[in-house]
């Protein structure tokens, strides 16, 4: 089946259609997380919407070498070290783990490459040097600087103008910059503190580049795709542009640039601040990690996200629906799995699952009304295992966890459910099925009546 992806190039703000330097290989690099503490609901959105990218391109080309670096050196990693009186590799050693826990939990799957910040100085150091010689960058005060003026682009991302930036900023602008908006390469670590020799003194590499570094060593001067959250692009992505095409002679760092949008808190900007931050591995005892990557799926990539108690509860519905049926048609002969061509055609279209999630809830509907049909069965197990959606055994997902219910209560709503359905009143048994499932409670109906068990979806 051959399809054409389009992605919204957030370089030239509007979709394009994907084609890659070579035909028969892809690269892309995710930028990662930076391991001071557990990850939040916010770093695993591009984590999940990345995922989904790195195997829609699987699908369609030969080889595709998808690469998400770990951040294990930033001052919040130093500040989190002195804040729990441990040494920064043990800090980063334990939120790296966390991470990949975390995520794996949420049926992502690891990177081709997983670059470390920490593992690649030489490197870094070898890039400011040619930085310095092709005079793009400047020694001040122990530090070396980025000279943005020596970039006649720069702002062209985030649109930006320096100019008004540079107006318009009420920082005090630190005394070792020539311009405000310069950005630090190397920076002088003090005593007791984390850092490395260098021809500069004793310090360490700025946060920007990191990322322009492990590129180009894995990769070279220019990839397919950059990706990371929206609040990457200034200055991050930016800075990571105008550092990279001066280095490496006008070569653009990426063709495509794409970014997925911010995790909201019921319309508040999730922070610490607010205390209403999120962690993964708070939310995976309360559900399964496949509820959270269906919420996070939930809306298109580059649109914010509303995460709220019913994104949950209804992404929890939907999937229990779903293995309920999966569960009733186990013994059809479908091992087969295939993906139906117009929910493909919606991920190709700029990854755009909520539509690919309304195509699942037709094949449900269809499947529903058809439970003995084993085409329609592998078209809905084939097509959500492409989003990491319904790869568990239908009945290991409720006999997951156990907990105590109430026997009376729900022998009771089992047998409305009955009287319900012998009256034809089918959308009140759904809804009480439903209901049921909520609480806990998996019913498969046989030939002898309604069996029950106790299942554990929300603690």
């Amino acid at each position: 089946m051959t399809m054409t992806i389009r992605l919204f190039n957030s370089h030239s703000r509007k979709k394009e259609v994907f084609k890659p330097l070579s035909p028969d290989k892809v690269t892309i690099y995710v930028c990662g997380p930076t391991v001071y503490g557990p990850s939040h609901i916010g770093n695993a959105r591009p984590a999940v919407v990345f995922d989904i990218l790195a195997d829609l391109l699987r699908a369609s080309f030969k080889q595709v070498i998808y690469a998400r670096n770990i951040t294990d050196i930033d001052d919040r990693i130093i500040n989190a070290a002195k804040e729990e009186k441990e040494d920064i590799s043990k800090i980063t050693m334990k939120y790296t783990e966390q991470y990949k826990y975390d995520m794996k939990a949420l049926n992502v799957s690891f990177p081709d490459e997983e670059p470390y910040a920490t593992a690649h100085i030489k490197e870094m150091i070898e890039f400011i040097n040619d930085l310095l010689i092709k005079e793009f960058a400047y020694v001040s005060d122990d530090h070396v600087l980025f000279d943005i003026s020596s970039y006649n682009s720069y702002g062209m991302l985030s649109r930006r103008n320096p100019e008004e930036m540079i107006a318009g900023s009420r920082v005090e602008v630190q005394s070792y910059k020539k311009n405000p908006l310069d950005f630090v390469l190397w920076k002088p670590s003090i005593e007791n503190e984390i850092g490395w020799d260098s021809p500069w003194g004793f310090g360490r590499p700025g946060w920007h580049l990191e990322c322009s570094t492990m590129i180009f060593k894995l990769f070279g001067k220019t990839i397919d795709i950059h990706g990371g959250g929206e609040d990457l692009t200034f200055p991050h992505h930016e800075n990571e542009i105008a550092q990279s095409v001066c280095r490496n002679d006008g070569h653009p760092l990426a063709n495509y640039w794409v970014h997925n949008g911010l995790v909201q808190m019921d319309k508040t900007k999730m922070s610490k601040s607010l205390g209403n931050v999120l962690l993964v591995k708070d939310l995976v005892k309360k559900v399964p990690g496949e509820v959270i990557r269906f919420s996070l799926l939930s809306t298109h990539y580059r649109q914010p996200l509303i995460w709220n108690q019913r994104l949950i509860d209804q992404s929890n519905t939907v999937l229990n629906n779903m293995y309920s049926l999966l569960a009733d048609t186990k013994d059809l002969n479908s091992n087969e799995k295939n993906i139906d061509k117009e929910f493909l055609e919606s991920l190709y279209d700029d990854l755009n699952t909520p539509k690919a999630i309304s195509i699942l809830h037709s094949l449900f509907k269809r499947l529903k009304k058809s439970p003995k049909d084993s085409s329609l069965r592998a078209l809905l197990i084939g097509s959500a295992n492409l989003i990491g959606i319904l790869k568990n055994d239908p009945i290991k997902w409720f006999e997951s966890k156990n907990k105590d219910v109430d026997i009376e209560m729900v022998n009771n709503l089992i047998e409305k459910r009955q009287m319900a359905r012998e009256e034809k009143d089918y959308e009140k048994g759904d809804i009480i099925r439903d209901q049921l499932l909520n609480m806990g409670i998996f019913i498969e109906d046989t030939q002898e009546g309604p069996v029950w068990k106790k299942i554990s979806i929300n603690d």
